[in-house]
């Protein structure tokens, strides 16, 4: 409730406590930072540029559109043709080192280019809010308070380590940063300097964003022996409760149910661990999905992203 134009929340004790404002809130903030190690430099430059941003909180919370989607619209969209032809493009152009990355981390470079396109447009949008500013004005919302500060001070420890300027540390409204939109947390863990200048730079260095993303997926269990899966088609009458991402068959087991390929032929006579997915219910698209595409699902929990990235790779292996 409002009194005198101070918002209050009622207390477990019946009391009430008036919210406090943002900046008694970065003052909170900044404290706990000192206790954390960081530099007095490090401090000082971000709390002197952190602002409240509105728009974030907007961005938060927006309901998403009412309409219906499905993966035979939402494809075409998430990868038209040109960004395919790009795709392939960048592919090409930057084969050498896509390999040499691919080597060093195990992944076919076409998974690590389909990230690249469909999360940033192959680094072409990585997002201009202040990453800091986002996230301190997240975790003041209260909404996911824990979750937000845990990746504030994760950002503070990646300025801190050198790897990046508080002014230059940008991204989306939601804190995801660079060519890869790591949050800080997964740039802590996974972000590689690749191109050995000292700094793990996945804004402006294509070495370190291509390399973090492998290795992002290497952590991730990716098995380059094998692809994502593929798209399948079911027998008559089949019972949709025997699917799932939880529920895992070899290919033999799903032959004998009667799934076979999009083609209508066997499936593959590999010893190989698959799930049978319907993202869009069995009358939708229907995919047999291996420990690969489980990988990009850790990326992003979205069946719809995952099958951007997986077609989008498809395309730069299969050329007309």
């Amino acid at each position: 409730m409002k009194i005198a134009g101070l918002v209050l929340f009622a207390l477990s004790s019946g009391a009430v406590s008036a919210k406090p404002t943002f900046d008694e809130y970065l003052s909170t903030l900044r404290t706990e930072s000192e206790t954390l190690g960081f530099t007095e430099q490090t401090i000082d430059d971000a709390f002197n540029s952190i602002t409240y941003r509105k728009k974030t909180i907007v961005h938060d919370k927006a309901q998403p559109e009412r309409q219906k989607i499905t993966l035979d619209s939402y494809i075409p969209r998430a990868v038209p043709d040109w960004k395919i032809k790009k795709a392939r493009k960048l592919f090409d152009e930057n084969k050498e080192l896509l390999e040499r990355i691919g080597k060093d981390f195990g992944v076919q470079p076409r998974f690590i280019v389909a990230l690249w396109g469909v999360e940033t447009n192959f680094g072409s949008y990585t997002g201009n809010f202040s990453t800091l500013s986002a996230l301190a004005t997240l975790a003041y919302d209260g909404r996911r308070e824990t979750f937000f500060k845990k990746e504030f001070f994760a950002a503070l420890k990646i300025i801190d380590e050198g790897h990046i300027t508080t002014a230059d540390m940008k991204g989306s409204w939601a804190g995801a940063m660079g060519q890869v939109q790591f949050m800080p947390s997964s740039f802590n863990a996974y972000a590689v300097d690749y191109n050995n200048d000292g700094k793990k730079d996945i804004w402006n260095s294509t070495e370190d964003a291509l390399a973090s993303a492998a290795n992002y997926l290497k952590q991730a269990k990716w098995d380059d022996t094998y692809t994502w899966g593929r798209q399948v088609l079911l027998p008559d009458n089949y019972d949709a409760t025997v699917s799932g991402l939880k529920l895992t068959k070899k290919l033999a087991d799903w032959q004998e149910l009667g799934i076979r390929t999009f083609e209508g032929k066997a499936l593959p006579n590999v010893d190989l661990d698959a799930s049978l997915i319907m993202p869009d219910g069995e009358n939708g698209r229907i995919y047999l999905v291996y420990n690969n595409y489980k990988s990009i699902m850790r990326w992003n929990r979205s069946d719809y992203f995952a099958t951007s990235v997986s077609h989008l790779s498809d395309t730069i292996k299969f050329r007309d």
